[in-house]
């Protein structure tokens, strides 16, 4: 197959900040032992692919790969295009592989693959390697990729999903975002303090620590534990448990990103803007509040959530233990939701609305809302047959002309934007979920109303 691969091709590929070039005679690699071309059918574009766009190489997928694959494999890419230099975007993808290389183990001439794009073993400095960014991606004719890099070293699993039924490109190309719309609503949701993890214990003076051990996980509880209490009666608590306490003078001299879980027993807003920080990625801060309230906004690392999985919970009460009894087991939609998509009409907000009508749930309502009134129109005549067939009750709305003033039990934010989380705050029922899918950059904060 490697003779039909022509000398050059057509390729979109970015050099920098805003800075994106048509190339005409782009080389077309030649695989290596470990290499497999493919030949490229269909190609998405994503919102990520802006992000990219605007901050090149600042992006935390585009840095130099710092473990899991060796820097001689690395060197042996030419596909594989850290830091600064010119990459080619484009993640979400359809295509037929048309070459190998002779050690090449999973892959063979011909198949048709949909390729997965994170590498999450391959670590950049603040994130991971991914095909599109760190590794070249599909604005191109021709892709060349790496068993060495595409095979997950845990499971011996390529990154090359095998396409087996007949459908059309654009629809195989369209399952990477429809992937995405899809663990926002059933990814499991962890329910305990995490056993086998780092956790510090925060108390102001005159909190009692209850609930903390009722906390721990079935399967264990926190490898360390690191404690900054107020009174002595509230270490002596913690002493009597069993724990194995380091003491630490003051929050702010704790290291960033550093805890798995973070239990506050107080009300004061500076303190808990500085846990903030602390908190690792997919990690959990509880909050309790012992009988009183915040009465001021904080400001809350809302991009962390989405981009680092961080989750924010807490009480009015006084047992820790409480907190962790009102985390969903995913953030799927439930009987009798009303939901409210924020973007409703934009590609993935789209996604959203049929998803949530095609759900399954009993007695579900959907307002979705957008500024473009052409949008709503193309969306509602994809989404309105679909929700008369399930009698599930869809509102699609301009807010600029029908201002949208409801309390709703289930929000899907679709725009990038911190404000429209601490509003979706403020429009909560009882037991709201706020799914913010858009990915709000992570060093975004928000101030929001936790009381």
């Amino acid at each position: 197959m490697e003779q039909t691969l022509p000398q050059t091709q057509y390729a979109v590929e970015l050099t920098g900040p805003d800075a994106l070039i048509l190339i005409k005679e782009k080389k077309v690699y030649r695989p290596g032992p470990y290499q497999i071309v493919a030949k490229v059918e269909a190609v998405g574009l994503c919102f990520s692919d802006l992000k990219l766009l605007k901050q090149f190489d600042q992006h935390a997928r585009k840095s130099e790969v710092l473990s899991g694959a060796d820097p001689s494999v690395l060197a042996e890419i030419p596909s594989y295009k850290p830091g600064s230099e010119p990459t080619v975007p484009g993640h979400e993808v359809y295509a037929v592989i048309v070459a190998v290389g002779d050690k090449v183990r999973h892959h063979h001439a011909g198949q048709k693959v949909l390729i997965q794009t994170d590498y999450r073993w391959l670590k950049t400095a603040a994130s991971n390697a991914a095909f599109g960014y760190n590794f070249e991606g599909a604005l191109q004719e021709y892709v060349l990729m790496d068993e060495r890099v595409i095979v997950d070293p845990s499971c011996d699993e390529s990154f090359l999903i095998p396409v087996e039924k007949d459908l059309s490109a654009s629809a195989i190309a369209l399952v990477e975002p429809w992937a995405c719309v899809e663990s926002s609503y059933v990814t499991e949701e962890r329910n305990t303090i995490l056993p086998g993890g780092k956790l510090l214990v925060v108390a102001d003076a005159g909190y009692a620590i209850e609930g903390l051990v009722d906390s721990f996980s079935p399967e264990g509880k926190p490898a360390t534990v690191t404690t900054i209490c107020a009174d002595t009666s509230q270490l002596d608590v913690l002493k009597s448990q069993g724990l194995e306490i380091t003491t630490a003078e003051t929050v702010r001299a704790l290291p960033n990103e550093a805890f798995d879980d973070i239990v506050y027993f107080g009300a004061e807003k500076e303190t808990i803007e500085v846990l903030n920080d602390k908190l690792a990625a997919k990690g959990i801060i509880n909050i309790v509040l012992g009988g009183k309230k915040i009465g001021q906004e904080v400001s809350v690392g809302v991009g962390r959530t989405h981009y680092g999985l961080t989750r924010w919970i807490g009480t009015t009460g006084s047992n820790a233990a409480e907190s962790y009894q009102h985390i969903p087991a995913t953030g799927e939609i439930r009987n009798g939701d009303k939901a409210l998509v924020v973007g409703a009409a934009g590609p993935m907000g789209q996604m959203h609305v049929i998803r949530l009508i095609c759900s399954g749930f009993d007695d579900i309502s959907i307002v979705g809302t957008d500024f473009d009134d052409e949008r709503l129109a193309s969306l509602s005549t994809k989404a309105a047959p679909l929700a008369d067939e399930r009698s599930v009750k869809l509102s699609l709305v301009n807010p600029n002309t029908n201002p949208v003033n409801e309390k709703f039990s289930y929000f899907s934010i679709m725009a990038p934007v911190g404000a429209l989380v601490a509003q979706a705050v403020k429009d909560s029922a009882d037991g709201a979920i706020i799914n913010i899918f858009a990915g709000i950059p992570a060093t975004v904060k928000q101030a929001l109303d936790l009381d």
